[in-house]
């Protein structure tokens, strides 16, 4: 009874490798490297505006997320208001004011790590400012670093795992 138990064991373990695919077909997850740089602005009468861009070519993903907008010294009580510029979901330019600052009520906002993608541009769209934005730019990217011994390797387990054996049960004698 032991040896039967045993055996049905076996054959179970190997069914379910088979249907997974293969024990050495498991894939590990792409290594993944994440880069934080500060990032920060200045918006003024002199500069009303200014572009977060990287390039076109980089496969990285990258996000900028803003932390804080402040007024700064020499700012005037005056309303300041500072406007985004992006893409909304429909690859669409859509214009979004995103604070209001103003030297007696609200000379800061907090935007708790707002995150847009590039290329997005940051318009004082009334007042002189000036006013700092400051934040993070985030780099995410993937590596696809695999060797070609190991490339070969997963294509002959591949091919191996396909050909899952089949294995006829065995009878047992006496037994209704």
């Amino acid at each position: 009874m032991a040896t039967g138990a045993a055996a049905a064991l076996g054959f179970l373990n190997q069914e379910s490798r088979c249907r997974a695919g293969g024990a050495g077909s498991l894939r590990v997850p792409t290594p993944v490297t994440m880069d934080s740089f500060f990032f920060g602005c200045e918006l003024s009468g002199h500069s009303r505006s200014f572009t977060f861009k990287v390039e076109e070519e980089d496969d990285a993903d990258h996000v900028l997320a803003l932390t804080m907008l402040c007024l700064t010294e020499g700012a005037k009580d005056e309303c300041n208001v500072v406007e985004v510029v992006a893409r909304n979901r429909d690859h669409q330019e859509i214009a979004v004011p995103v604070a209001n600052l103003k030297l007696s009520c609200q000379p800061m906002l907090s935007l708790d790590d707002f995150q847009l993608q590039p290329p997005v541009t940051f318009r004082l769209k009334s007042g002189s400012g000036p006013v700092r934005i400051t934040g993070r730019h985030q780099i995410v990217t993937m590596s696809n670093d695999v060797s070609e011994e190991e490339s070969e390797e997963e294509g002959s387990e591949e091919e191996e795992a396909e050909l899952c054996p089949i294995r006829p049960a065995k009878k047992q004698g006496g037994r209704l």
